[in-house]
């Protein structure tokens, strides 16, 4: 199975293409989109245009997310959720299936506890698969754990 797995962002996104089984992945890619400054609606084109070129070049089976996470900051929360109505209509268009990952289940996946930290989840990925010497932010590490919990969730149900 190949996996297109994002971690949502208003101004980052990550975004990775993984492939096989959750006890053996692959990353085939891994990247992080920065979306153009300015108004909304050219950072979600920007969004979408980001998610429909990968969709077409690796053609995943699934798109894996994570569900939103409700901050303090309203501001980020709603760019956040802005930004995932983008991505899930770009896979909408092509009826990509949807696997929504919570933050909990891609700290169990990767590290075996849901009560993990970002550092430990980073840690754990190098020691899951085999990832290409580069320097990565932290929401291109993101997007390659919620692929390996999409990995372990496997399609989803019709």
């Amino acid at each position: 199975m190949r996996i297109l797995a994002i971690d949502p962002g208003y101004d980052r996104l990550g975004i990775a293409v993984l492939e096989g089984n959750p006890s053996r992945p692959t990353l085939v890619m891994s990247d992080c989109v920065l979306p153009d400054k300015g108004s909304s609606e050219k950072r979600l084109a920007h969004v979408s245009r980001a998610i429909t070129e990968v969709i077409k070049e690796h053609l995943p089976d699934a798109l894996g997310i994570e569900t939103l996470f409700f901050s303090a900051n309203k501001k980020t929360a709603i760019g956040v959720a802005e930004a995932r109505g983008a991505i899930l209509a770009a896979a909408g268009m092509v009826s990509l299936p949807v696997i929504e990952c919570s933050p909990q289940q891609v700290k169990l996946a990767v590290t075996g506890h849901g009560g993990s930290d970002k550092s430990t989840v980073a840690a754990m990925i190098p020691r899951l698969l085999s990832l290409p010497a580069k320097k990565r932010l932290d929401d291109e590490m993101d997007a390659i754990a919620i692929g390996i919990t999409a990995l372990a969730a496997g399609l989803p149900r019709k």
